[in-house]
């Protein structure tokens, strides 16, 4: 699967810059969104390659929007990548239960986080 669209799902306007400016500098098209709802809809309207959840957000969490994009039929083929401040095993654990592809806990190594999208 080639990834060209990211969705960038979190509440934090510096973290949704961050992640934006090194996946644009990288050559992916950068979609935002500031809280589990917003995710969720853009998700199904603008149909993104891959989405990039983070977990604590107001309203609806990252783990309930990711546990509704993977089960939703337009969006189950969308992998989902979690990345939050929630470090702990249980919170891995039941993030890839929900159905996340994989789990990178924050600061996100930039390279790290490349390297998995390119072996998407």
């Amino acid at each position: 699967m080639t990834i060209k669209k990211i969705l960038v799902v979190d509440d934090s306007p510096t973290e949704r810059h961050v992640m934006k400016t090194l996946l644009s500098s990288n050559g992916y098209e950068v979609i935002t969104a500031e809280n589990g709802e917003e995710g969720i809809a853009k998700a199904k309207s603008e149909l993104p390659d891959l989405v990039l959840m983070d977990v604590v957000m107001p309203g609806l969490n990252g783990y309930q929007a990711t546990r509704t994009l993977t089960r939703h039929e337009t969006t189950r083929s969308i992998p989902v990548i979690m990345f939050t401040t929630k470090g702990q095993e249980t919170d891995k654990i039941w993030g890839l239960r929900q159905g996340a592809h994989d789990y990178l806990v924050k600061p996100v190594n930039g390279q790290e986080l490349l390297a998995k999208i390119a072996a998407l």
